[in-house]
């Protein structure tokens, strides 16, 4: 059995504060999948990472962005969009980044995001999967959606929305990739992270209301609907719970929609098809002791290997 999580912590420092490392050391996983991680190496907490090895890549827009992947044991292979890498053994402190042993071949229209911080995958030594960790652009509204009545920034005229749409076409060719990669290698593919959209209507309390809301975009569910099928990539979780409400694994800090529930599921396992088939359960971790450690829930999934 192989326990595999997703996390978007949404700041490394400001998650250890409230009792990630707790967590992290309680929770019996094999793996870990880290977004927005958005902390410079020479800022890591100590013991940032608990009794993991690592491979952090934090990308080069100070405080954002970063992902990680964090394993028992030391990768069998590390691969990255031509970006330098953080490896690190547990107990080992030391700052320096290094390149990927393999930078991945970019796919059209790639190659602008590769400094963002946003992918990096690895091989499990202790099984053939490939475990890729992927942050997407929130995105905004196209510029006929937007009213500054009812919006928190200053109205953009789309840009942040064709910005994201320019990024998921160019990454929906580079995961094509990658998956049959990985497969042609005699290895499944299992895509983790936050895709900052939600598909279908069991995805978003509220659903009706959201349809004209970044990240519940008719695009931005057709693009996801355009990456899983049955014999590509699966939705893990809802294929263990389909049709129900959720389980959500965001919710705003704002007013009391933590409280009521009203929450977004926007943190997917995406596997291979044989993968998939091996999942037995999956939860999301909405708070440890009673605090939240981020505005997301860890999503945590049990694969019987």
């Amino acid at each position: 059995m192989l326990r595999i999580a997703t996390f978007n912590i949404n700041g490394i420092r400001a998650t250890h504060k409230r009792g990630f490392g707790d967590w992290l050391a309680g929770r019996g996983l094999d793996v870990l999948a880290l977004q927005e991680v958005r902390a410079p190496i020479g800022a890591l907490p100590e013991d940032a990472f608990g009794d993991y090895h690592v491979v952090y890549e934090p990308g080069q827009i100070p405080g954002r962005n970063g992902v990680a992947v964090l394993t028992r044991e030391r990768p069998a292979a590390i691969r990255t969009w031509d970006a330098e890498v953080l490896v690190r053994a547990p107990g080992e402190q030391h700052l320096h980044t290094e390149p990927a042993p393999d930078r991945i071949p970019l796919a059209r229209g790639l190659s602008r995001y590769a400094h963002e911080g946003r992918y990096v995958e690895v091989d499990l030594a202790e099984a053939p999967v490939t475990i890729a960790s992927v942050y997407l652009p929130k995105g905004g509204l196209p510029a006929e959606l937007q009213d500054p009545r009812r919006m928190r920034e200053a109205p953009d005229g789309g840009a942040k929305h064709a910005r994201k749409q320019a990024f998921m076409a160019a990454f929906a060719r580079q995961l094509a990739r990658s998956r049959k990669a990985s497969l042609a290698q005699g290895r499944e593919y299992l895509l983790m992270g936050d895709l900052n959209l939600a598909h279908t209507r069991y995805d978003v309390a509220h659903w009706r209301r959201n349809q004209k809301s970044e990240g519940f975009l008719p695009e931005e569910r057709e693009w996801m609907a355009a990456q899983i099928s049955p014999r590509t990539l699966v939705d893990v979780v809802r294929r263990l719970h389909p049709e129900q409400d959720g389980p959500y694994s965001w919710w705003s800090w704002l007013g009391q929609a933590y409280a009521r529930g009203d929450g977004w599921r926007i943190d997917y396992h995406l596997a291979t098809p044989r993968l998939a088939r091996t999942a037995v359960s999956a939860a999301v971790d909405r708070e440890h002791a009673g605090v939240r450690l981020s505005d997301h829930g860890a999503v945590v999934v049990d694969y019987d290997l």
